[in-house]
């Protein structure tokens, strides 16, 4: 009995440890922020506002990251809900393979993402020397440059997020719901308007959320393609760069506050209708197309937009073989080579960030998913004190945008104060680990709480009746039950560790630089083969990541 007595107690010692290093690595950091951008030289002032407030460009780099990440939610959603209806309730030649090739994106992490379109879409790439060639044009025949350019990288990077929320959704709507419409007379796109996307709508906010918040977050696409059109990101990063540190500080503020405004915005509107399909039943059943030039047109447009998604990784895999300065004017390269791939094993210098990347990424993975299975065993549980704010501060991280999270972490641990909790980490080998850390919390907190909430109580029970303890339950039972969400939640928070550019360009040094660095370095270089290498290496890293979780999650269901 005084065991039992004292798990109360033990829980809530738990809560307030968990809660206590949550709010040092989440709040603390943002906290210090908003502090620093009201002091100017030491004192407290509102002049670092004031200047803010005085600079159209502050305003122009705010409104920017705004309407883009408006319009990438827009763009995205018009490309990938039509694909997910496509693929879920139409049956026609190559559906299912089809089907897996359009979430192909996914896998190209961000910057390796913006430097396949540089090489395949630019002004110097393989389209536009077609073109050129083709119509004997001396000169390239556009500029991919500005908004449109980012807004393209966006709508073939983001549309992924709205195809597998609205395919996901559209499995779990009964198919009685829609034979029920249909035999009161309402045709498809009355049912679809008036009833299934209706049922959508919290798959649609979630992907709505998600891809405006990674839209505002964005920093590869607008540094490569920005050119004169600025962004807040960029506009961090180049203002910490100057030295203006108070302003940096003010600049990041402000996107934090557009960031969660956001995210109230959005989770608001979607949270008026709460409907859900609450199946019971089975999903609507494909229908094959009837008609055969239908079925035809369909099918041959499908696989040319299948293509269209290869292609950027068939030009990375391509660019790869380019040996260093061999490639300037032709259409295509007219020298290849394996150098590429051996010097990246072979040199010191070019295995340093392979190996920096991946004990890095896998260090944080592993520190996030311990941290996020302890708290949310007292989420889910114990009854203890502070389980909301643990859960608040466990998804803070995601709605924060990286450059943000990565100024703020640069603030607290650029200052030795062990009293107020500030160390020394920058410059060290600790704090890229530690920042990956709090980036993934959001993505390994959610899977484990998810999973954890969908546990059946009545194992752990029948564990407890067999005279198993506390601990022997977790290992023999929670754990082998939660394998489909941890293998999730490592799978995601490994590979976004492995590709981060956001926050690494901010906290790096030369000898902890990633493989994302590495490849901004190859590019200003014009080391084009290095570059690509590095990015098919990432890519094939994270394509694998993704099919052992895939395998591992189906193995454990």
């Amino acid at each position: 009995m005084k065991s039992k007595s004292n798990r109360p107690v033990t829980h809530q010692i738990a809560a307030a440890a968990i809660l206590v290093l949550l709010v040092w690595l989440v709040a603390y950091p943002l906290a210090l922020v908003s502090l620093e951008s009201f002091r100017t030289s030491g004192v407290p002032s509102l002049e670092n506002y004031r200047e803010f407030i005085r600079h159209p460009n502050e305003w122009r780099a705010l409104w920017g990251s705004l309407w883009i990440s408006v319009a990438s939610v827009a763009l995205s959603a018009a490309i990938g809900i039509p694909l997910a209806f496509l693929f879920s309730r139409y049956e026609f030649p190559g559906r299912r393979p089809l089907g897996a090739l359009v979430a192909l994106p996914a896998v190209l992490p961000p910057l390796v993402g913006v430097v396949a379109f540089l090489f395949l879409y630019g002004e110097t790439g393989f389209a536009a020397r077609l073109v050129e060639h083709v119509f004997h044009r001396r000169e390239a025949p556009w500029r991919l440059e500005g908004p449109a350019a980012i807004l393209l990288v966006h709508a073939y990077s983001m549309y992924v997020y709205f195809y597998l929320f609205t395919r996901a959704g559209l499995a779990a709507i009964d198919s009685s719901i829609v034979e029920a419409s249909a035999a009161l007379g309402a045709g498809s796109w009355r049912t679809n308007r008036r009833l299934v996307l209706p049922l959508l709508r919290p798959a649609l906010t979630g992907a709505a959320l998600l891809t405006f918040m990674t839209s505002l977050a964005s920093f590869s696409a607008p540094y490569i393609f920005g050119g004169g059109f600025r962004v807040m990101t960029t506009q961090i990063v180049s203002t910490r760069l100057n030295g203006d540190y108070s302003m940096a500080m003010v600049e990041t503020v402000s996107l934090t506050v557009v960031a969660l405004l956001g995210l109230f915005a959005i989770e608001r509107s979607g949270g008026r209708d709460r409907a859900t399909g609450g199946k019971k039943g089975t999903a609507p059943r494909a229908k094959p197309i009837r008609s055969r030039f239908s079925r035809i047109l369909v099918t041959v447009l499908s696989w040319s937009f299948a293509i269209v998604l290869l292609l950027p990784h068939a030009t990375l895999l391509l660019l790869s073989f380019v040996p260093a300065g061999t490639w300037t004017v032709e259409a295509f390269p007219p020298q290849y080579t394996t150098r590429n791939y051996l010097s990246l094993f072979h040199e010191p210098e070019r295995l340093r960030p392979l190996l920096n990347s991946l004990w890095m990424a896998s260090g944080a993975m592993a520190a996030a998913l311990a941290l996020s299975f302890a708290a949310g065993l007292v989420v889910v549980r114990t009854s203890a004190r502070g389980r909301r704010a643990i859960e608040t501060l466990l998804a803070l991280p995601w709605a924060v945008p990286g450059t943000v999270f990565a100024i703020a972490l640069a603030t607290l641990f650029g200052v030795s104060s062990p009293g107020t909790g500030r160390f020394v980490l920058i410059g060290t080998l600790w704090i890229l680990p530690l920042a990956y850390l709090v980036r993934n919390l959001p993505i390994t907190s959610r899977a484990l709480l998810s999973g954890l909430r969908g546990l059946d109580s009545s194992h752990g029970e029948a564990a407890a009746s067999l005279g198993a303890g506390p601990w022997r339950t977790l290992g023999r039972v929670t754990i082998p039950l939660l394998r489909p969400a941890i293998a999730a939640g490592a799978t995601l928070a490994f590979v976004t560790g492995l590709g981060d550019f956001v926050t690494s360009i901010v906290l790096y040094t030369w000898d902890t630089r990633p493989m994302s660095l590495e490849i901004l370095s190859s590019l200003r270089q014009s080391d084009v083969g290095a570059a690509a290498a590095f990015g098919v290496l990432l890519m094939i890293l994270s394509a694998a990541v993704f099919a052992l979780g895939s395998e591992r999650t189906g193995a454990a269901s």
